[in-house]
């Protein structure tokens, strides 16, 4: 049987790996609030709606814009749709990860490590479609044209129109999340310092290194030059830049505790490639197995580099680390054993995550019972705290830009949206939503906001129901 399994094609292997460590999740609308926003946020735009001035976010267009051909599917087809694109894109991404290993030399521990990078996500809340999930097939490309080849001093043509195609990807992630400009960075200044060690001059490398750098930057240029065309640059500024600043940091201790939780989850792949550098081979295979553990140093970089730390927060470094775990699961006497542990734990301690974080935060049959109890209208809906899926669900009106409730709730958000937190929310009470929706008091949450809320709900509202969420639970209540 497992003789008849290792003769299929690696694609087909890994597309089985990924519907059965990702089945848990499969239409389900409330995987992570994140993607919840992402869709609501494309639904609104295939209705109209502009990002950063009509639906208000931090993140770059183009991650908004690769969930609009599953949101304009509608609900609950979307779901599966989005969910689809990820999957094909951890595929491709693991693919990536194959053929990185063969060209180290490392071509036992290949198949192995892909599969493990499949298994990851799972752990760090990559099981649905977190924006690594995306631009983690477009930084592993990037990184498969960047990495040294044989006949490399002799080709200079290829090694900018490689340089170049690569940097063009780090610019498509840029604007799917700033995240990757550390990866960026090192592909950049990696692909200057070759050049330099392979003889050309300064002024030639600066030249070349300009258009690279273009390359990267058009992608953003281009969404600022659009929103500024039409009356919306200062908009899309602080949006994407200016906000993130403003932001307030979460507490020391709670951050350390995040970091502390990435450490232990990836500590299986730190073990193994932290073993691997010390078994790199010689000569154009040791050049790329070093290259794959500078890649690795870069987004580990860019995790510490941004704090908070939560869990997705650490998924960029899978895909490298995977590689440089192949070194090991490919050369030491111990590696069938290591990778028959490290793959029967990330598959079943992978679904496990799944299943807990499903019952903690919900399934789509609660969802559709809280879709159900707030209805399709008449009358405007406002998710004061849950879940922002609501909107889509229940197609009802929104009374703020600001549809992600965290930004109006929680505290370190005050003073970092471009509004006051609550003369906002006392402008869509005083609009007199139909519905209002708010979850049980959560951690971060200002609870002088959640006083005013209770008050107006007292005053003019009456509780239709309180429904289960998971862990948690959404009262749904209706003007009076």
């Amino acid at each position: 049987m497992l003789d008849r399994v290792a003769r299929l094609p690696a694609w087909l292997i890994l597309l089985l790996v990924a519907i059965v460590a990702r089945s848990v999740t499969f239409g389900n609308p409330v995987v992570h609030v994140d993607e919840e926003f992402y869709f609501v946020t494309a639904r609104s735009m295939l209705e109209g709606a502009l990002p950063y001035v009509d639906v208000w976010d931090r993140k770059p267009i183009g991650l908004f814009l690769l969930y609009t051909p599953a949101a304009a599917l509608g609900m609950p087809l979307g779901i599966w749709g989005y969910q689809a694109i990820a999957l094909a894109a951890v595929v491709g991404t693991a693919l990536l990860v194959v053929r990185l290993c063969e060209r180290a030399g490392w071509s036992r521990g290949a198949l192995p490590a892909a599969i493990a990078y499949i298994l990851w996500l799972n752990f760090l809340d990559g099981q649905g479609g977190q924006a690594p999930v995306f631009y983690n097939l477009l930084m592993t490309a990037a990184a498969a044209m960047l990495a040294p080849r044989p006949g490399d001093r002799a080709n200079p043509a290829r090694r900018f129109r490689l340089g170049l195609s690569a940097l063009a990807l780090v610019g498509l992630s840029l604007q799917i999340k700033y995240s990757v400009v550390f990866e960026g960075l090192f592909f950049g200044l990696w692909w200057m310092w070759r050049e330099f060690k392979l003889g050309r001059g300064v002024p030639a490398i600066l030249v070349r290194a300009t258009a690279l750098a273009a390359a990267a930057a058009l992608p953003t240029l281009a969404a600022w030059g659009y929103y500024a065309a039409i009356g919306h640059g200062a908009d899309w500024v602080y949006a994407n830049f200016t906000s993130i600043g403003e932001r307030r940091p979460d507490p020391l201790l709670e951050q350390l505790g995040n970091l502390a939780k990435i450490v232990l989850i990836a500590s299986p792949l730190f073990a193994l490639a932290a073993m691997a550098w010390r078994q790199r081979g010689q000569g154009r295979e040791r050049a790329v197995q070093s290259w794959l553990f500078a890649w690795a140093g870069a987004a580990l970089a860019g995790l510490l580099a941004f704090g908070s730390w939560f869990e997705h927060y650490a998924l960029p470094v899978i895909a490298p680390l995977a590689c440089c775990a192949a070194g090991f699961l490919s050369q030491h006497h111990h590696r069938r054993r290591a990778a028959t542990l490290l793959l029967a734990w990330g598959l079943v301690g992978g679904i496990g995550t799944l299943l807990v974080k499903r019952q903690i935060r919900g399934d789509a049959a609660q969802f559709t019972a809280a879709a159900a109890t707030v209805g399709k209208g008449p009358g405007c809906l406002y998710v004061y705290s849950g879940t922002s899926m609501l909107y889509a669900a229940s197609e009802r009106c929104r009374l703020s830009r600001y549809v992600f409730p965290s930004h109006l709730g929680r505290q370190r958000e005050q003073g970092a949206i471009g509004v006051d937190q609550q003369a906002e929310i006392e402008r869509i009470l005083a609009l007199d939503p139909a519905v209002v929706v708010i979850r049980k008091p959560y951690i971060g949450e200002r609870q002088d906001l959640r006083a005013l809320v209770m008050r107006r709900m007292d005053a003019a509202y009456r509780l239709q129901a309180t429904v289960p969420m998971g862990n948690d639970r959404l009262s749904v209540y209706r003007r009076k």
